[in-house]
């Protein structure tokens, strides 16, 4: 089942769905454009407590899975412990995964 939620970020990250990074989640959470946010299993406390006020203050779903490393493979980047889907039938899709 993992490996489908990762083929699924995949390609929400080829069709420009998806975001990456703690600077461009803040940004897409806070202006609303955020859909569902997905917090790495090994992010620091810091990040993890931060996103997941953020995300309640903002009214945005939130979901921690894999590792940095396993999420920036995913998309095909380097380690990424934020990622934000902003287009619903990808989290309507994620959300049946996870």
């Amino acid at each position: 089942m993992e490996s489908k939620i990762y083929n699924m970020l995949g390609f929400a990250q080829r069709a420009g769905k998806l975001a990456s990074g703690e600077k461009a989640c803040e940004a897409n959470i806070k202006n609303g454009k955020a859909k569902l946010f997905i917090l790495a299993s090994d992010a620091t406390d810091g990040t993890k407590k931060n996103f997941i006020n953020m995300c309640n203050n903002n009214n945005v779903s939130l979901q921690i899975f894999g590792t940095k490393s396993q999420l920036g493979l995913a998309i095909g980047k380097s380690h990424r412990s934020a990622i934000v889907i902003l287009d619903k039938d990808f989290v309507t899709g994620l959300s049946k995964l996870f």
